[in-house]
């Protein structure tokens, strides 16, 4: 017998993939168009009592082409075990205008301040809306 993971493993998902990300990246999509979307930082999520909660701030272009990027609060709730398994609540917010280099310090702190050992992930929006137009 080798020396493997137990039966019980899982590998880890890729960040911002799973049933929970894709409710979240549609919800984003009837908000934003993808082509339109700069930059996802997708926060680690966390998974207690049977549900799942993610979030990512997502940065996108202004539409008067300025240096700042309008910047969304994108959250969902994933019920992952028991009767209601697979209901969500998602939720896409506006909340900030603000010029490119700040939101990425924004998000360092933000990790820091949480305490999360592991900032936010940045990744383009191929990574959401992957074989859908995005065009940029």
């Amino acid at each position: 017998m080798g020396a493997g993971p137990g039966t019980g493993y899982r590998p880890p998902v890729e960040p911002g993939r799973g049933p929970g990300w894709a409710k979240l990246a549609d919800a984003l999509a009837a908000h934003v168009p993808p082509s339109e979307i700069d930059t996802i930082y997708l926060f680690r999520p966390l998974k207690r009592e049977g549900r799942e909660w993610g979030t990512a701030v997502v940065t996108c272009r202004a539409a008067d082409g300025g240096a700042r990027l309008r910047v969304y609060t994108a959250r969902y709730m994933l019920v992952v075990r028991g009767k209601e398994r697979g209901q969500s609540k998602v939720e896409v917010r506006e909340t900030a205008l603000s010029p490119a280099e700040v939101i990425a310090r924004v998000m360092q702190e933000a990790a820091e301040r949480t305490g999360d050992p592991e900032p936010p992930v940045a990744v383009g929006p191929a990574v959401w809306f992957e074989g859908k137009e995005v065009t940029g």
